[in-house]
């Protein structure tokens, strides 16, 4: 996988203040990264070095030597609060946009007209951004970032201000762009990395704690689990004390008349708990077969 950035050792101070510490990653070609990590983690600061919008105090940025020089040139930035000229229009906000990003007047309004009803935006385009609500202007917001068809977007927080709806149709408009170029986006709210998002950048304090593919880290949280409940009787108690000589069981926590088993091998445990079950004439009133969740996972890496 060819990557678009690479930073070695970035640091950034604010007096003594060191909100980022030496924090190494790589941004990848044509995916969506989530930059996760609660308040105060170094997320923003660290958003705003790859967009040119500060100079780290050490280490480097690499760009992809295909790239031009300046990487502001083909890059969108959507801090947490946009800012607009609120007696402008939705439209003339999108058209001065794509000017200034070297658009064709043509070419401007072509993107304007595609890139506002995508956003939800087409009813509200002649309207004063002055009278958008919080979501609009995000919405708006995003919808500007992407109006030169960067290679790499940077998002700050991107659905804080958005209520349910306008977060879910957020989320498909990025889920749509990913294809099209890659996304990097900062959050807390480990749901919306998990809907979207291929890889994740976790920080915390200033410094990079892990980064690593969704999928590899849903593995990495916790193996896979059976969480049995059965009526109490003598017999349920035998038998799930017995649960602890399966040979697929690589740990049993259980108490009188339930357990919760970890394995490697969910379908196989499974049948033979469910057969055993009926055999031996026992009633379940629980069987869940679950995982130990990313947020879990989170909140353990965040505390250590």
């Amino acid at each position: 996988m060819n990557n678009i950035l690479v930073a070695d050792n970035l640091s950034r101070s604010f007096g003594r203040t060191e909100a980022v510490k030496e924090a190494s990653f790589a941004i990848g070609e044509k995916r969506c990264i989530a930059l996760l990590g609660p308040n105060g983690a170094g997320k923003t600061t660290t958003l705003s070095i790859l967009a040119g919008l500060l100079e780290p105090s050490s280490g480097k940025l690499k760009a992809s030597g295909e790239l031009p020089g300046d990487r502001r040139r083909w890059m969108g930035f959507l801090p947490q609060h946009p800012s607009f000229f609120g007696w402008m229009t939705g439209r003339e906000t999108m058209l001065t946009a794509g000017r200034l990003c070297g658009l064709s007047a043509t070419e401007a309004a072509r993107r304007s007209e595609e890139l506002l009803e995508a956003a939800g935006l087409k009813d509200a385009a002649h309207r004063r951004v002055a009278g958008y609500s919080g979501g609009m202007k995000q919405r708006l917001g995003l919808a500007q970032a992407v109006i030169h068809s960067p290679r790499l977007l940077l998002l700050d927080e991107p659905v804080s201000a958005l209520d349910p709806i306008g977060r879910r149709d957020v989320l498909e408009m990025l889920a749509d762009w990913k294809q099209k170029m890659t996304v990097v986006l900062s959050t807390h709210v480990l749901h919306d990395a998990e809907q979207i998002c291929d890889e994740l950048i976790l920080m915390n304090k200033g410094r990079v704690v892990v980064q690593d593919g969704m999928e590899q880290l849903r593995r990495a949280a916790g193996k896979p689990f059976l969480r049995i409940v059965a009526e109490r009787s003598e017999n349920a108690s035998r038998w799930i004390a017995g649960l602890r000589d399966l040979p697929e069981a690589t740990s049993v926590e259980d108490e009188e008349c339930q357990c919760r088993i970890e394995t490697d091998h969910l379908d196989a445990l499974r049948d033979k708990v469910l057969r055993s079950a009926l055999e031996q004439g026992v009633k379940l009133t629980t069987f869940e077969v679950g995982r130990k969740s990313l947020e879990h996972w989170f909140m353990e890496a965040v505390r250590s």
